[in-house]
């Protein structure tokens, strides 16, 4: 299973700013430390190049974030000053979702350690997202025809409102989104498939929706790849969600989601979108189990663990 990284690319944030940036390193030298994927299957991404941003983003967005050149108003929407280390950022976590589509064809399943923008728009960032990293790379596989049918299961906690936008006039590109109803954002376009939950959802409430969820998509037709948003915002201690899943849960969640892409023959591409509990370690935890079980089901060269089909 390749893993890809981007977390030496790092955002200079003002001192007190709530997104966790450090959470990315420490979830790789976890994985590395506990020997959950072998050293040698990480890897830093190229960057997305204009080109390929462009088959989602417009020319302009792609331009103002580039040169510098967005609004003050644009950069609040984002949450992030720009910086020449903001535009590497984001064009790596982009490229690193792209390298994981192309690996995941190839090998059933692969990983961008960050990614999961799904805020952004085709013309504008959101909620700490400027690129959506997903919508941009279904686009580049079906541009190289790798793929034709896509499905996004977007399991962050806020509604995956960007790919939603971005896709809805696209059949080939069927958009799932299990969210809190009353999180961020205020506004949510509706996608292929929208769940929204209500505060304090639970882990039984949340798998019985999600079992229905995936019954919805297997009724679909046949899909070339799963794009999976495995976010650790749907935590009981999570700053910024609503939802009271735990640890145990949220394993339990993956472990649906990666033995149904089992049963399927579906490809898995991860990026591990959101995650704001006060306490990094709760987030980095919830995430390695992600990559752990992802490892244990879907990677042809692990021993399938029982009960697995």
């Amino acid at each position: 299973m390749q893993v890809f990284y981007t977390d030496q690319f790092v955002l200079p944030l003002p001192d007190g700013h709530r997104f966790p940036m450090r959470r990315y390193s420490l979830l790789r030298e976890t994985l590395q430390e506990r020997e959950i994927v072998p050293r040698e299957q990480f890897h830093v991404p190229a960057a997305a190049t204009d080109d390929q941003l462009r088959l989602v983003h417009t020319a302009a967005y792609v331009e103002r974030v580039r040169t510098g050149t967005l609004s003050e108003d644009e950069q609040r929407r984002i949450g992030f000053p720009w910086s020449p280390q903001m535009v590497e950022r984001s064009r790596r976590s982009v490229g690193a979702t792209i390298s994981a589509g192309r690996a995941a064809l190839e090998e059933r399943v692969a990983v961008n350690l960050a990614g999961g923008t799904h805020h952004a728009f085709t013309d504008r960032g959101s909620g700490y997202c400027v690129f959506n990293d997903v919508a941009v790379a279904i686009r580049v596989l079906q541009s190289e025809q790798r793929v034709g049918r896509c499905v996004v299961i977007d399991l962050d906690v806020h509604h995956g409102d960007g790919t939603a936008a971005i896709f809805a006039d696209t059949p080939e590109v069927f958009t799932v989104s299990l969210f809190a109803r009353k999180a961020f954002p205020s506004r949510k376009p509706p996608g292929s498939l929208d769940v929204p939950l209500e505060p304090g959802t639970g882990d039984a409430e949340y798998h019985a929706a999600l079992d229905a969820t995936l019954r919805v998509v297997e009724a679909e037709s046949r899909f070339d790849i799963l794009f999976y948003l495995a976010g650790a915002d749907p935590f009981e201690k999570d700053l910024l969600g609503g939802l009271a899943l735990t640890k145990e849960g949220l394993a339990e969640r993956d472990r649906r989601v990666f033995q149904f892409a089992r049963r399927q023959g579906l490809p898995v591409a991860i990026s591990m979108a959101g995650g704001y509990a006060s306490d990094v370690r709760d987030i980095v935890d919830i995430q390695a189990r992600t990559v752990e079980l992802a490892r244990e089901i879907l990677d042809p060269e692990t021993p399938a663990a029982p009960g697995v089909r």
